[in-house]
């Protein structure tokens, strides 16, 4: 965006950052962000997507000094409201039961859990994995009820890794939020229509 200065990090254990030294969830990397954000000239406009949006929203509640506004785009800020149907298939649990009565062996067990994880479980390992585990598993309800600078919730229609609903019930606990729905689109909109995104960002400068 022409005249603004804009900085993308990667977090640890994304890009070229070596992973944090044990699992984490987004308060942990919230305090890393924190840290760089601490060596920048006054609040600054945070645009996450999906984990990134977690951290954001974090970073929003708690450092107040620090965010001026929020873009979010796909975040998973709440658990689905389905979520019993999210649970494990039939047959992965009974791998897993397998290998707790010591049938199978480690190495199925985890060729298992790369066929059906998701793209960043499959291809993380070590502690990276242990986090991506960690964050699935939080919701950010206290969080959201905290941030008080404007949010833009930025959605794809067809998202199917976060759904609209989820949208819908996080712009309900904050106190200045607008969503968008972007038809046509998945849980890439930043990649898929960056224009709304870049015209997001331009109603918080």
């Amino acid at each position: 965006m022409e005249g603004w200065d804009a900085v993308a990090v990667d977090l640890p254990g994304f890009g070229s950052t070596p992973p944090l030294p044990v699992p984490a969830g987004a308060a942990e990397y919230a305090e890393v962000v924190a840290g760089w954000l601490e060596k920048l000239e006054g609040p600054v406009i945070l645009v996450g997507h999906s984990f990134g949006g977690r951290i954001a929203t974090v970073l929003a509640a708690d450092r107040t000094d620090l965010v001026a506004g929020v873009v979010a785009v796909g975040v998973p800020l709440l658990h689905r409201a389905d979520r019993k149907k999210a649970r494990p298939s039939p047959a992965y649990r009974l791998v897993r039961l397998a290998y707790r009565m010591g049938l199978i062996g480690e190495e199925r067990l985890e060729r298992e859990k790369r066929r059906r994880g998701s793209t960043d479980y499959r291809s993380a390992t070590g502690v990276m994995r242990d986090s991506l585990v960690r964050v699935v598993n939080e919701s950010y309800e206290d969080y959201l009820v905290k941030v008080d600078c404007p949010v833009r919730l930025i959605w794809g229609e067809d998202d199917r890794e976060v759904p609209v609903e989820i949208a819908h019930r996080a712009a309900a606990l904050l106190q200045d939020a607008e969503l968008e729905v972007v038809p046509g689109c998945g849980h890439d909109v930043h990649l898929e229509a960056p224009e709304r995104i870049r015209a997001a960002i331009e109603t918080l400068i």
